[in-house]
């Protein structure tokens, strides 16, 4: 195994896609805890689908793709929650309004312009090989914001997680944090899409919070749990991915699924024993 380990660290292209590949796993599962408690889950793969629009509508007029896919996700995200909250719409309607027609747009820009190409589709099913070293300078500049931000405001993010009324009542302004975790997630779907690509970045953000739930309960424990798992998933998924020559994004998301069976077995096999 630490053969293997040196082998892919010894190509530059490797090391790049595992520099993106920590750091975005990390981010993604601190969100991806106070998503899925305040069920806001869906909206990370919405997001995902946005990016890919926006990725393909640059890629088609020859632009940066992260410089252009950036702002139209945070946007994306923001209008998600405005019509979450206050529309007629609901939101899991809302979500797949957006979702479906980002990517319709998105695949009808292609086909007009250049075609289903490889850095396309990089874009959409992920690949290690696409990780350029302008993006690895810019993923380590938004992850840094990104945690420094969530460990500054982690006892209000706590609030608003748990109990969003409570907070409101308290003087906490959860309409603002709720934002907060919005633009934060909008930041990693974008920055991992070239490793995980769009259709299954947001496995990163859903798998390892709904894991560690399964035997942790403690809001940190679970925070923690998930850092670790999504971490661990993607490092092992990576050298699946060389090893075998799978992709990785799909290499990763089934690391996830085990863990997220295993953790429910042990789960329902100690709750069994307590009862006992």
């Amino acid at each position: 195994m630490i053969s293997i380990v040196q082998e892919m660290l010894a190509y530059p292209f490797m090391v790049r896609a595992l520099i993106v590949g920590i750091l975005v796993a990390l981010c993604a599962s601190l969100l991806g805890v106070s998503m899925v408690l305040k069920r806001y889950s869906m909206i990370g793969d919405g997001l995902s689908h946005v990016g890919f629009g926006a990725l393909a509508v640059a890629t088609a007029f020859n632009m940066a793709p992260l410089v252009i896919s950036l702002p139209v996700v945070v946007l994306a995200a923001f209008l998600l929650l405005r019509i979450k909250e206050s529309s007629k719409i609901k939101g899991d309607a809302a979500i797949a309004l957006i979702s479906t027609g980002s990517l319709a747009i998105g695949v009808m820009v292609i086909s007009m312009s250049t075609g289903m190409n490889t850095d396309v589709c990089n874009y959409l099913f992920g690949s290690i090989l696409g990780v350029k070293q302008n993006e690895v300078v810019l993923t380590i500049v938004l992850s840094a914001f990104v945690l420094i931000l969530f460990v500054l405001f982690y006892n209000r993010i706590f609030a608003v997680t748990f109990d969003e009324t409570f907070a409101k009542a308290t003087g906490t302004n959860a309409d603002l944090y709720n934002m907060l975790i919005a633009l934060l997630t909008a930041f990693t779907i974008v920055l991992g899409m070239r490793t995980m690509g769009a259709l299954l970045i947001s496995s990163l953000i859903i798998f390892p919070a709904l894991t560690s739930m399964r035997i942790f309960k403690q809001f940190r424990a679970v925070i923690i749990s998930s850092a670790i798992l999504s971490v661990f998933c993607f490092v092992a998924g990576l050298i699946l991915s060389y090893v075998y020559a799978t992709p990785t994004g799909a290499s990763v998301a089934i690391l996830n699924i085990g863990c997220f069976m295993l953790f429910s077995v042990f789960g329902w096999l100690r709750g069994k024993r307590c009862k006992e």
